[in-house]
């Protein structure tokens, strides 16, 4: 077991479902404030905590009586904008009184997958930290759209760990871990207290969420452990149904423990694994293969065939001509369009940058 108490850097994520009462549509005020109570004695021991919240969606579809199952993008969109602002001044109110302040921190994926704006995103939630303010952060679904969004907070959350560098993220969820079969299906099902590796055999256990307003399953969970692992930060997964989730937890309450790797990757290559966005493929020989293994740089004569359009910064991913994955890092040039010379497919000037 994790102890709670050692933590230094604590990111909370909290599911829509937790947030909202799916037979009555409102808020689980009582909840919210027996958490506030959690993160109020977590930051009197000297952790600093930041909370990842969903919910303004299923607050606005509310508000605005949008009662269909399927939302458009421009019914979440326009939800989000009258949620969020709900959501945000109930924790104010919740975490106000125990003289905790809060700011509103909305991202995008493009946040965390453009180098510059991934070291802003950072700098602010540090600097506000360092304030002693506990940052209320969301995905900033006024603005995303399809194609340029997480769709879910497990990977937001993981991302923002990887940001501040915490060493602790807590998913709080519908469900107490991580089981080898889905428990709302299988009566056979057996909880898994403890994952040191996410391989194939774990992320086949992954099943889907069963709650109308949320938007992410036990797959988005695995993904979020990958990211938090490569970082150095452990995560749990956790039922946070009951009230003080936090000080249930630290009791010994039924969880999931994914331990973080014990040789963290360096800042710019967790942010390079952590890539959500992969905008390309670039094939390689079976010398360039070898030397990237060794450490090496891609040179253009190394690369046999391009895929996907992409600009400078963005990330691909590295593959040998077996179609193996050896890697992923941004490229220093824009894409340039694969053409045969002599039967052989030359890309110039793309290379990975360390």
């Amino acid at each position: 077991m994790i102890e709670l108490s050692l933590s230094k850097k604590l990111i909370i994520k909290i599911g829509s479902s937790l947030i909202v009462d799916s037979s009555s549509s409102r808020l689980r005020i009582n909840w919210l404030k027996s958490l506030a109570h959690d993160i109020s004695k977590a930051k009197l021991r000297g952790t600093d905590v930041i909370i990842v919240s969903s919910g303004a969606i299923a607050i606005g579809r509310s508000i605005l009586n949008l009662d269909n199952d399927n939302l458009s993008l421009e019914e979440s969109q326009a939800a989000a904008a009258v949620g969020q602002i709900k959501l945000s001044r109930v924790y104010q109110e919740v975490l106000g009184p125990l003289g905790i302040v809060t700011a509103q921190v909305l991202l995008t994926l493009e946040d965390s997958e453009n180098r510059r704006r991934y070291l802003n995103s950072r700098s602010t939630l540090n600097m506000l930290l360092s304030l002693k303010v506990t940052p209320i952060v969301n995905e900033n679904d006024t603005v995303a759209t399809d194609e340029i969004r997480f769709g879910d907070n497990d990977r937001l959350a993981a991302r923002v760990a990887q940001m501040s560098s915490s060493d602790l993220l807590i998913l709080l969820s519908d469900i107490d871990g991580l089981y080898d079969q889905n428990p709302h299906h299988s009566k056979t099902a057996k909880h898994i207290p403890l994952v040191t590796e996410i391989n194939e055999e774990i992320m086949n256990m992954a099943g889907s969420s069963h709650y109308e307003y949320a938007s992410g399953g036990m797959v988005t969970k695995l993904e979020a452990a990958k990211i938090s692992s490569l970082s150095g930060c452990n995560l749990i997964i956790c039922n946070g149904e009951s009230e003080h989730p936090i000080l249930e937890l630290s009791k010994g309450k039924k969880h999931t423990i994914f331990k973080a790797n014990e040789t963290p990757l360096t800042a710019r290559k967790k942010w390079i694994a952590a890539g959500l966005n992969i905008l390309g493929k670039l094939i390689v020989d079976n010398g360039a293969s070898t030397a990237l293994k060794n450490g090496s740089s891609l040179l253009p004569a190394g690369v046999v065939k391009v895929e996907g359009i992409f600009e400078k910064g963005d990330l691909v991913e590295i593959l040998d001509q077996n179609g193996n994955i050896i890697g992923s890092g941004p490229v220093s040039y824009t894409h340039l369009r694969a053409h045969e010379t002599r039967g052989n497919l030359v890309c110039r000037l793309v290379r990975e940058k360390k």
